[in-house]
């Protein structure tokens, strides 16, 4: 044996063996059909057993944890499983097995658990999260379609577009969606729609991928695996447009949108262009009308301001004051003429009162002359000094009868010219005379 060559022990040789199982892609996920054989259930709930056909046997073992989810019966010797899993070394004893997470019967309802398989697989890798669906633009200018060029699903798709929108323009990647090679097309045309633009071409808005419908064979390249991948991929928003209403395949859950029909996934990403016309005209009307009203208010702001402007500008306030003054100079000059007139007044009625008092006076002084020269005709003394005489008692009542006076009396006798103190010898007593008074006029 030669020196220079390496020796490795056994864990290395094993541990070795371990990585390249680990770093196979196909290995790390992979269907293995068989039938069972040396099935033991372990008190620890694992399942050990063996899965052979006419060419070979592989060691098989599910965890008790993988076999609460991932198996639905009890299996038992003999039974034709499908099993997925991975394979991997053991490198303590360095024999590889079938560690499997999945295990479904064989025969018809093989499709059914090979789609429950990737659904759960993909799920788990999170391509359903509603996180990364794109949204469906409103307006599109270009559609993409992956479908068969033939059939009623592109009629459909066509008739209802140009329907919506007589402008859309619609580009056609003519797929095989059925059979072998079905998935790599639908694939191909996914990759090519979604680089058009880089490659010179227009660029799509949105991709609708579909047909019409048919058996879960038929439609099964819609849950390949790669073209789930694809649709994940897409940077263009992708409707998933398979088979009829009830139809369900795996791009649905991965696409960004689930269109239960062909025409419905067009009625989806084609918008009507009447509608989109009416509805431009009523933006329209209604900007108009916003720009009308918003213009009107900005026009009365600035109204106003310029008024508020003009008001409190130096002009406008000299020009308000002059006329403040000229108008305090009105009142003031209205105020000084009434006053004035006023004066005026009082100084007329002053006169003219004057004037009657003078009159008055005049009047009154003239009828005290009147009355003067009536009472100075009418006057006593003025009797007295015509040789008449008044006589009083010693008291000086006056005497006006005879009968008053009795012999031996006293009496004073009042002259126009003095006084005479007399006594009484005789008193006759004769029939008064009446001497008319003549009425004195004033």
């Amino acid at each position: 044996m030669a020196a220079a060559r390496n020796v490795y022990t056994v864990g290395q040789v094993n541990s070795y063996i371990h990585r390249m199982f680990s770093e196979d892609y196909l290995l790390r996920s992979i269907l293995v059909r068989g039938e069972v054989s040396n099935c033991k259930y372990h008190s620890s709930g694992h399942i050990y057993f063996t899965l052979k056909d006419a060419s070979g046997t592989l060691s098989c073992v599910m965890f008790a944890g993988r076999a609460q989810r991932g198996l639905s019966f009890r299996m038992k010797e003999g039974d034709e499983v499908v099993v997925q899993g991975s394979v991997d070394v053991y490198e303590k004893t360095g024999a590889y097995q079938l560690y499997a997470e999945r295990i479904v019967r064989d025969g018809a309802g093989l499709l059914n658990e090979k789609y429950e398989l990737l659904k759960k697989k993909l799920e788990e890798m999170g391509m359903f999260a509603e996180e990364y669906k794109q949204p469906i633009p409103k307006y599109i200018h270009t559609l993409g379609v992956v479908t068969a060029p033939t059939g009623a699903a592109v009629r459909d798709i066509i008739n209802i577009s140009k329907r919506r929108n007589p402008y859309i323009r619609i580009i056609l990647y003519p797929a095989q969606v059925q059979g072998e090679g079905a998935a790599q097309s639908i694939v191909s045309g996914i990759h090519a729609l979604d680089t058009l633009g880089e490659h010179g071409g227009p660029d799509v808005d949105v991709i609708i991928i579909g047909r019409g419908g048919g058996s879960l064979e038929d439609l099964w390249a819609f849950n390949e695996e790669i073209v789930a991948q694809a649709v994940f991929d897409c940077s263009t928003p992708v409707i998933s447009a398979v088979g009829h209403e009830t139809d369900t395949v795996i791009t649905d859950y991965v696409a960004d949108l689930r269109a239960p029909t062909p025409s419905a996934a067009a009625e989806l990403a084609v918008f009507d262009y009447h509608q989109f016309e009416q509805d431009i005209l009523s933006l329209k009307n209604t900007l108009t009308q916003t720009l009308y009203r918003k213009t009107q208010h900005l026009a009365d702001i600035l109204k106003t301001q310029e008024q508020t402007l003009r008001r409190l500008s130096p002009a406008q306030q000299i020009r308000s004051r002059r006329l403040r003054l000229d108008s305090m100079a009105n009142q003031l000059q209205a105020d000084m003429s009434l006053k004035l007139q006023k004066q005026r007044s009082r100084l007329i009625r002053r006169e003219d009162l004057d004037r009657r008092m003078e009159r008055r006076i005049e009047q009154s002084r003239h009828q005290l002359q009147l009355l003067s020269a009536g009472m100075e005709r009418l006057s006593p003394v003025r009797r007295l000094s015509g040789g008449y005489g008044f006589l009083t008692d010693e008291g000086g009542n006056a005497i006006t009868s005879a009968a008053r006076v009795h012999p031996g009396d006293g009496i004073r006798i009042r002259l126009g010219d003095g006084r005479i103190r007399a006594r009484a010898e005789e008193v006759k007593n004769e029939r008064p005379v009446r001497i008319p008074l003549q009425k004195i006029k004033v």
